[in-house]
């Protein structure tokens, strides 16, 4: 279709932002709780096109371009990270104001006042995050604030620029930023004149370099630094949880050893009817040394008995592991029995919680910290994400921490010593003749 366009009808396409942008490049039509929006916040991943919307936006206050502006905006701030950033990226760089002015409309930059002007008589200010007293005594009716969550003086610098947010019947303003847990992002957030958007690198891969895509999210998927960095989330610690994302981080690998023993952890659902608690499956092995290795998280949610029995028998057998782990606490034998249907050769062992989750579960937070625990590959966001926000009073949602649950029962059966579960032995080192148990060698 594009090539059978004539050039005139190609340059107005290439000029006509919103035809082309994506969904979360489009203006929202309501804050949270409705009504018109002060602050527009994007939350995006690396290479989401947060500047390209930061430009576009300027432009369309400037025109009074529909549907971005209704009304024309003749004093705007552009706040950077610092006056470097605010002159390369917002206003120089491949996506900012002048690269993507139409020539006709191209505002004039005189760098030594930090100002860009349009011949309508429009002036856009730049700013740099590192002085926030700069915004004191201008005036404006909009704003673009790049790259908020780098800022370092946001709190001084916003709040300063919210006082200068004053002129014509509604001041707005455009937050395009990669997200950080600061207490600033999640303000805004919460605040009800808040419209927030999100997108993650993916939803511009198309306009990004393969080599990029192939390198970079291809390496950080999944971790923490990927989370926050590719897909625009708020990855945040809670103060009193048993784990941290940098103890996690640490305990990342890419591959395990060889290992002696395998074991599939499940913490059952009470019900299985729709909203009800997952089935918590994870795998995890443990190697020469005594190092454990989490392995997989196949957990399943809205099955019934028989359906998270075969995912987990299946795991069991794709893993070639030794015996599965289950707690019987909430089904009595009933657990043991549907797995037994599935597959009466798998070997069960049926373990009871004597005690709270968080007393289960702090030994384990310990081995993590020590290095005794490692993570195989990136691929346990869920997992993690409970792990970081258990606390003394369990999940900071009331919910059940099925996952960490299953992961703690996994660990906790490879860490004992005279335990010999499965129809055969696994090999500790060629120094050990084959019928020496694993107890045995441990206590040795």
């Amino acid at each position: 279709m594009l090539r059978s366009l004539p050039p005139q009808l190609l340059a107005a396409l290439d000029r006509d932002f919103i035809t082309l942008a994506h969904r979360h490049q489009e203006p929202p039509a309501h804050a949270r709780n409705g009504g018109d929006w002060t602050t527009w916040l994007m939350l995006g991943g690396r290479g989401a096109g947060k500047t390209r919307l930061g430009a576009e936006w300027v432009r369309a206050q400037v025109a009074a371009a529909p549907p971005y502006a209704s009304r024309r905006a003749l004093h705007i701030a552009l706040v950077g990270e610092t006056a470097h950033d605010a002159r390369e990226v917002m206003v120089e760089g491949p996506s900012g104001i002048l690269r993507h002015a139409p020539r006709g409309e191209r505002p004039v930059w005189t760098s030594t006042r930090r100002r860009l002007e349009w011949l309508n008589g429009a002036v856009a200010t730049t700013f740099s995050a590192d002085d926030p007293e700069q915004l004191r005594g201008p005036q404006f009716d909009a704003a673009w604030c790049d790259e908020l969550a780098k800022w370092r003086l946001p709190d001084e610098t916003f709040d300063n620029l919210q006082f200068g947010l004053r002129l014509g019947p509604q001041p707005r303003q455009l937050v395009t930023t990669t997200p950080k847990p600061i207490a600033l992002i999640k303000r805004l957030v919460a605040d009800p004149r808040t419209a927030v958007t999100r997108a993650g690198t993916h939803a511009n891969a198309a306009h990004l370099s393969p080599a990029f895509i192939e390198a970079v999210i291809g390496r950080y998927a999944g971790t923490r630094l990927g989370r926050q960095e590719i897909d625009g989330e708020i990855i945040e610690d809670r103060v009193d949880a048993l784990w941290s994302r940098e103890t996690i981080e640490k305990a990342r690998v890419d591959a395990a050893p060889g290992l002696q023993r395998v074991v599939v952890g499940i913490d059952p659902p009470a019900s299985s009817r729709t909203g009800a608690d997952a089935c918590g499956i994870v795998a995890a092995g443990i190697a020469e040394g005594g190092v454990i290795y989490v392995l997989e998280d196949a957990t399943v949610q809205g099955l019934p008995p028989d359906g998270w029995a075969m995912r987990a028998i299946a795991l069991y057998r794709r893993l070639e592991a030794d015996a599965i782990v289950a707690e019987v606490n909430q089904g009595g034998d009933m657990v043991k029995a549907v797995l037994s249907q599935v597959d009466r050769a798998v070997p069960v062992k049926e373990v009871h919680a004597t005690r709270g989750k968080y007393l289960r579960a702090e030994p384990i937070a310990t081995m993590y910290t020590q290095g005794k625990v490692k993570h195989v590959g990136a691929g346990f966001a869920e997992l993690e994400d409970q792990m970081c926000d258990f606390g003394v009073g369990g999940l900071s949602g009331g919910g059940s921490p099925d996952r960490l649950d299953a992961l703690v029962w996994a660990v906790t059966e490879l860490t004992k010593r005279a335990e010999w579960v499965g129809p055969r032995i696994r090999s500790l080192g060629s120094d050990r003749p084959p019928w020496v148990p694993y107890w045995a060698e441990r206590i040795r």
